[in-house]
């Protein structure tokens, strides 16, 4: 793999990682707009968990090990003619 195919990979770990924190923290804000407390530990539970899939990413990237596809269909795509 290129140095640039590493980096391209880091900035999606970290594009990744910010979304995920960004969706959490827009929930925190929701539950405190509704008054609700969340809990602390379930708050450093939530961050646990995001740091894993990082840390997963990271792992896949650097052994080449392959990544769950979410968004999208597998192999060529739905439009594929041959």
């Amino acid at each position: 793999m290129s140095l640039s195919g590493i980096i391209l990979g880091i900035i999606n770990i970290a594009i990744v990682v910010a979304v995920l924190l960004l969706i959490g923290a827009v929930i925190m804000w929701f539950c405190t707009w509704l008054q609700m407390t969340v809990p602390a530990n379930v708050q450093k539970g939530y961050i646990a968990v995001v740091a894993l899939v990082g840390l997963y990413m990271l792992v896949a990237l650097l052994f080449g090990i392959p990544t769950v596809k979410i968004i999208g269909a597998p192999g060529m795509g739905r439009w594929y003619v041959s």
